[in-house]
């Protein structure tokens, strides 16, 4: 029998795990360290491992690697000042806070023998929070859509981000436990774009919010795929990787962007100011961007690479898939997440508790 799962509080979940490379001696903590250690920080599972273990071997270089879930909680352990990072992954609009803080190192990326091998497009794209390419390297990018239960919902339906508030799938509606994310349906319904912070219209997307509460099954993130694999919901809003990797799980399962437009996410790598290896960080990005090791980390991430010779190598039922590829044409329609400042943020904040804080029913 289903019930309804929230989770209290903000994306700031401390529970970091390690990869087996990385060991937990002090090596990465503040201080002096080996020439040939870089210590990177990186979202959960969003790396084949032996792509590390090749490195090192290949290098020589001693890879030590941390991870984290959310980008509020990059953005809190790497402030907190505990540990040096030489390499960091995350999400655009903390990037772009951090580069207004002066917290990023501005580089010469074109100067790495693989940078040829980025979509110019998805550079392009990248300028709307790094304007010259010059402090960030593309890693994986994407769309957030709704994955639907063919067998339950039509293309019609989802075709409009309203399907999200229909009371013929009460308790069928998986909504993702992340407030900007979140907020993109009831922004666009509202007629306002994705990085909208007057308080007046977030009251406005919020009441939608608080419209939609009483049918919404669960508030997830990484559970969202394998729910759906089970069957246990008919629609979620979800990132576009994780529902190519539900619909390779389930034949009746299929993605869409609704006409009213979504958001384009791409992460990023940057080399930090805290670096204390430099010439290894370079050495490590432009290790990302080649073909072979594009390849291992797209098989294993499943999100839509940024590298146009593994895109090339991709099959054509793959490459036409919007889950996994999206399509230039549904890019036009996408918005990049924007920093917003310390005083917006608290705002959205605030109101995402108002809503998560409401009782059960």
């Amino acid at each position: 029998m289903k019930r309804k799962l929230i989770v209290f509080g903000l994306l700031f979940v401390f529970a970091i795990s390690s990869l087996s490379a990385c060991g937990d001696d002090s090596s990465g903590t503040t201080g002096k360290r080996s020439e040939n250690t870089l210590t990177v920080l990186n979202y959960g599972k969003y790396i084949d491992e032996d792509v590390l273990k090749q490195f090192e071997k290949e290098t020589g270089i001693d890879i030590k690697y941390e991870e984290y879930e959310s980008p509020e909680e990059m953005y809190t352990k790497y402030k907190a000042g505990a540990i040096d990072y030489d390499v960091i992954c995350t999400s655009e609009y903390i990037i772009q806070k951090l580069i207004s803080e002066g917290e990023v190192l501005e580089q010469d990326y074109s100067t790495l023998s693989n940078y040829s091998n980025l979509d110019s497009d998805i550079l392009k794209l990248a300028q709307s929070y790094d304007p010259m390419n010059s402090y960030t390297v593309p890693y994986f990018y994407g769309t957030v859509g709704i994955v639907y239960d063919t067998t339950k919902v039509t293309e019609e339906e989802v075709s409009s981000w309203n399907c999200l508030w229909d009371k013929n799938h009460k308790n069928e509606i998986i909504m993702m436990n992340s407030v900007r994310d979140a907020f993109i349906p009831a922004l666009k319904l509202s007629g306002y774009g994705i990085n909208e912070t007057s308080e007046e219209n977030l009251r406005e997307a919020l009441k939608l919010l608080d419209k939609q509460f009483p049918i919404v099954y669960a508030y997830f993130v990484d559970e969202i795929g394998d729910e759906m694999i089970s069957g246990n919901a008919h629609m979620a809003l979800i990132y576009s990787g994780e529902a190519a990797y539900a619909m390779d799980f389930n034949e009746n399962l299929a993605y869409t962007i609704p006409e009213e437009g979504s958001n384009l996410w791409i992460d990023s790598w940057f080399i930090p100011k805290t670096c204390q290896n430099e010439e290894a960080a370079m050495l490590f990005l432009d290790y990302l961007c080649g073909h072979e090791i594009g390849i291992a980390n797209f098989e294993y991430v499943y999100y839509a690479s940024p590298l146009t010779s593994v895109v090339e190598a991709l099959d054509e039922d793959v490459r036409n898939n919007e889950a996994v590829i999206p399509s230039k044409e549904s890019l036009t329609e996408c918005e990049v997440f924007t920093s917003i400042d310390d005083e917006k943020t608290a705002l959205l904040n605030h109101l995402w508790q108002e809503l998560k804080s409401r009782t059960v029913q």
